[in-house]
């Protein structure tokens, strides 16, 4: 037997041997490859691996698929970074929930040099030629409910689809933007193509351009990813992985939440991304209201809070980065949640300051204890 098909059955022998276990598995989406799942859907789909309950849900004595987990009292020992200042973690928490410490070792004045950095590299941002906007009526923080239509005419006069869109990480992005269900409580499921698509991107963003690979290398040298593919695949999971907003269904994920948006209670909820809003006014889906504020910035990307209708549902202010290229949004909402995960994230473009609020998914995890991105966007200075 030749060396290479030897290692292919050994490695086929050892997934094989681990698909029935929840062993580094907890809170992990559906993966079709595994006879059993080990999220919290498996008690409802009575699919669950033999020991989910005592790796993922059990666990007294360790911190095995924990790390962040909130505090319970009835817990023998904890895995949250307040364990160590109680002295009641977990014996083994070290050695599974280590990376989460990681995010101390990053400065304010880091993110602001790298965030200046990223703003210098993001080549595929719109021109003022490329990008025309009509921003029309603006209005104050208290008249964002009122639901008045202030401007008669939509936001964008003019965007440059030929040239932008056809660029590989605009491209990748669309494909990805239209795989999900707007309302939150139906099921969203992949198909094999919606998958090699988010895979695309991640590679088209993050790996294939120049600012993808500064956030990398930068993360690496803070010890938060060892290699690309633990970068990749981390992210594949932060941003793509499902979760539920709603009756328990596996409806939702922070790429959806933030870039294609929800609806939700009879609200828009998320959508904070200047594509998005784009196309759906030009398919006459959105209606642009008003804009309660306008950043500092002279070209693109700039920053606007904005009012709108989507067929019919409200955002109050659905504040997003305009005419930034897909790479650039993406990277810098992955900066923040890393680095200042549920919090102020202090950014410097060109000289101006930018805060962006980031939001964890509390209610279940990927990978050990690791939290989904809920939702990230800019707020008003």
């Amino acid at each position: 037997m030749k060396v290479t098909a030897f290692l292919f059955l050994c490695m086929t022998l050892l997934h094989q041997g681990h698909s029935n276990s929840c062993q580094n598995r907890c809170g992990l989406g559906i993966d079709s490859s595994y006879s059993c799942q080990c999220n919290t859907a498996c008690e409802r789909y009575n699919d669950c691996c033999s020991d989910y309950y005592a790796l993922c849900k059990e666990a007294p004595l360790s911190c095995n698929g924990r790390c962040g987990e909130s505090y319970n009292s009835q817990n023998l020992c904890h895995c949250n970074s307040q364990c160590t200042k109680y002295n009641n973690c977990c014996k083994d928490y070290s050695s599974y929930c280590s990376t989460c410490n990681v995010i101390a070792a990053i400065t304010d004045a880091e993110i602001k040099a790298l965030s200046e950095t990223l703003y210098i590299l993001d080549r595929n941002k719109a021109s003022s030629s490329q990008l025309i906007l009509d921003p029309q009526a603006l209005v104050a923080d208290s008249q964002t409910s009122s639901q008045l239509d202030l401007s008669p005419r939509p936001l964008y006069k003019y965007v440059d689809e030929n040239n932008l869109f056809s660029r590989p990480t605009y491209a990748a992005f669309l494909n990805v933007l239209d795989n999900y269900k707007r309302i939150t409580g139906q099921t969203e499921s992949f198909t094999a193509q919606q998958l090699t698509e988010q895979e695309t991107f991640l590679k088209e963003t993050m790996l294939n351009t120049e600012l993808g690979r500064e956030l990398f290398v930068f993360l690496y040298t803070k010890g938060v990813y060892k290699s690309e593919a633990e970068f990749i695949q981390d992210l594949k999971n932060m941003w793509f992985g499902l979760y539920s907003r709603n009756n328990g269904a596996m409806d939702s994920s922070g790429f959806e939440h933030i870039f294609a948006g929800e609806i939700k209670g009879g609200k828009v909820s998320g959508f904070h991304n200047w594509i998005q809003f784009y196309l759906l006014e030009k398919q006459g889906k959105l209606n642009y209201y008003s804009h309660s504020f306008d950043g500092p910035w002279s070209g693109y990307p700039d920053v606007l809070g904005l009012q709108f209708k989507w067929d019919g549902y409200y955002k109050q202010v659905g504040s997003a980065v305009i005419g930034s290229s897909p790479e650039f949004d993406f990277a810098l909402y992955t900066l923040c949640y890393i680095a200042r995960p549920g919090k102020y994230c202090r950014l410097s473009l060109g000289g101006k300051e930018l805060i962006i609020q980031t939001y964890t998914w509390e209610n279940s995890f990927y990978g050990n204890g690791k939290k989904y991105i809920a939702s990230a966007y800019p707020v008003s200075m």
